[in-house]
């Protein structure tokens, strides 16, 4: 089994490094609060005195951090890991970013002689926990087959998507794709509301007929039909709006750089943002079907 440190010990960072723990590997934890350290240490993992300290002594390090310019902070610089990481660390990046940060950081961390993928995450917190995730990956052959028996530790489907960042642009269309669905399936859902047209036998025809998705058959916004759905427990975050939000304008940006139209997605990224703003950005993305219901102050309902 490998030595690992890991950086990033939040939602989903902390329930990954878990999964790695139960696989047998030997793990160097850091995060800026003390409690989800503390908490590991008692199942066995070693407490960093920072982020490079966690990248000392290991082969490989795994970060799950809040957005591109952290994964920046950690990574480049003089005393950060990419320089004072031993050469041919492996170096492990799920943080959902832009690709651009991404991309630059491979290219520094290959020049230094570390082999690096990004391979952000797709399947919450539910699936962080569970050891569910399907992973995303960019990067070399060579880093890839390095990094697999890792994230294998963490995840159910691993995917090579090809060179660096490619990791990340899978993750950003593919979330891209999961926003406009959901909110498809809610005004969907909304309108049977409004004719009459009962919940459950809306999602008995829709789910088999040629609507069907996940963000329906798996997640469905209304109470009722999927019981294992946040709309169940009162919209109780599995994935947040505010992620949603923050996965949904870093995929805008990268439609702007790539000179596409994403109409869709831009109105997606404008509704998310308002549902944001009137208090729904900590409660689950499908929440988003109480803003286009007109429920009043969004945020005193969760």
């Amino acid at each position: 089994m490998t030595t690992i440190g890991f950086i990033g010990l939040g939602n989903m960072g902390g329930p990954m490094a878990r999964n790695l723990i139960k696989a047998g590997h030997s793990l160097k934890v850091f995060d800026v609060a003390p409690a989800p350290v503390a908490a590991l240490v008692k199942e066995g993992a070693k407490a960093a005195k920072s982020a490079t300290d966690a990248a000392t002594g290991v082969e490989a390090v795994v970060t799950m951090l809040p957005a591109g310019p952290q994964v920046h902070d950690v990574y480049l610089g003089a005393g950060k890991i990419i320089a004072t990481a031993p050469k041919g660390t492996l170096l492990i990046d799920c943080t959902t970013a832009d690709v651009a940060t991404i991309r630059a950081v491979n290219a520094a961390a290959a020049e230094a002689g570390h082999d690096m993928i990004d391979g952000p995450v797709s399947g919450g917190v539910g699936g962080a926990a569970a050891g569910t995730l399907t992973i995303m990956v960019g990067g070399t052959e060579r880093a890839f087959v390095r990094a697999k028996p890792i994230l294998e530790g963490m995840g159910r489907n691993v995917i090579h998507a090809g060179g660096p960042g490619n990791g990340q642009a899978a993750k950003l269309c593919n979330n891209m794709m999961l926003a406009i669905e959901i909110i498809g399936v809610c005004e969907g859902f909304l309108l049977a509301e409004k004719l009459g047209l009962d919940a459950q036998k809306l999602y008995d025809i829709a789910s088999t007929a040629t609507s069907q998705c996940w963000a329906l058959n798996s997640y469905c916004p209304v109470p009722g039909p999927v019981p294992a759905s946040p709309a169940n427990n009162n919209y109780k975050a599995g994935f947040t709006a505010a992620m949603m939000l923050k996965d949904l304008k870093l995929s805008q940006e990268a439609a702007r750089d790539a000179d596409v139209a994403t109409p869709l997605g831009a109105a997606a990224t404008a509704l998310y943002g308002l549902f944001a703003q009137s208090g729904g950005a900590p409660a689950d993305f499908s929440g988003i079907i109480r803003m286009l219901r007109g429920e009043g102050k969004v945020g005193d309902l969760f």
